[in-house]
């Protein structure tokens, strides 16, 4: 939030940070002047003029967003089975656990009793290692997003890759020969918006070893790629049937697709590389070169570790579909 939007935009472009931090911003703006700023004034006596500003109030919401990320991934306690349908505990917290850092493969864990929290060592630690916590599942992305830092290739096993939902729309109008097929496609499309399949601001979420959104990416590459004759029957009759294996969209499935389904998911992924500043192998000569990697800034190291992440998970998506 606090790198300057050059630096950003630069290190960052392709990575969707950007437009999340954007999003921080905006929301931290309108936040501001319409309750912050207001309810201040209503308090002279308790907000002299001198704090009333908005580059303060971004550094207080800053702080608050990492720890309550931290205390919302790592310290609330979890509901038990039958109370699924009740609210999340609310957060804890933990000053003492706060102070471990993350790693996917963190070597400890916070456990809840009814009187007390504990940091377990999940595997022995020798004297002097450091002790990880997790702050949850989060991808590169997010990690640099919300707290500044990402975690080296390969260790972040948690790392993904977003596809634009938008992407593959415009993937598949690219496939269109004439305006007819441009306005069945776009029929399909707002049918799988009722459905809440697919959205203008979502995204397929791919992982090293699992889609994450294997149920979205399905429907919408089986809808996309029908023959007229199947999208008229499927929404006529009620229900999908039974889901056949070979639809199954798992990363290892991906090779036995539907020639159509691959095509799509292809050119999608051809669209989303190209948002990037930088191919994957100008990321591979930065990492290899140790005297070259050591001269770039935190900022820099970080921000080519998210990228080159996200490029290597996309890549094998193109070997998958070729």
């Amino acid at each position: 939030m606090f790198w300057p939007e050059g630096e950003r935009r630069r290190l960052l472009q392709g990575t969707g940070v950007p437009e999340a931090v954007e999003k921080d911003l905006a929301n931290i703006r309108s936040e501001y002047h319409s309750v912050v700023l207001p309810f201040m004034e209503a308090h002279p006596d308790l907000f002299s003029p001198r704090v009333r500003s908005l580059e303060l109030y971004q550094q207080l919401v800053a702080l608050v967003m990492a720890y309550s990320q931290v205390l919302s991934g790592s310290f609330q306690e979890p509901l038990e089975e039958e109370d699924d349908e009740k609210e999340p505990n609310p957060p804890l917290m933990v000053p003492a656990a706060d102070i471990l850092n993350h790693v996917a493969k963190h070597n400890a864990n916070l456990e809840y009793s009814p009187n007390c929290l504990q940091m377990v060592a999940t595997q022995p630690i020798p004297k002097g290692r450091e002790i990880f916590n997790t702050y949850g599942q989060m991808a590169n992305w997010q990690l640099i997003h919300m707290y500044g830092f990402a975690e080296p290739y390969p260790d972040n096993t948690d790392d993904t890759a977003d596809i634009q939902m938008v992407t593959v729309r415009k993937a598949a109008l690219q496939g269109t020969k004439d305006e007819a097929e441009r306005l069945q496609l776009c029929e399909r499309w707002d049918y799988l918006c009722e459905l809440e399949m697919v959205g203008e601001e979502g995204a397929f979420v791919i992982g090293r070893e699992e889609v994450l959104t294997e149920e979205e990416l399905t429907t919408t590459l089986k809808v996309l790629c029908m023959s007229a004759e199947e999208f008229r029957e499927l929404k006529e009759q009620d229900g999908w049937g039974d889901k056949r294996e070979e639809d199954s969209l798992t990363i290892t499935n991906i090779p036995r697709l539907k020639e159509s389904w691959r095509q799509l998911l292809r050119d999608s992924v051809l669209l989303t590389l190209q948002a990037y500043a930088t191919d994957l192998k100008a990321e591979q000569d930065l990492l290899g070169n140790k005297d070259i990697y050591s001269k770039l800034s935190w900022r820099e190291q970080q921000a080519l570790q998210v990228r080159y992440g996200q490029k290597m998970i996309l890549h094998q998506l193109l070997e998958l579909t070729s």
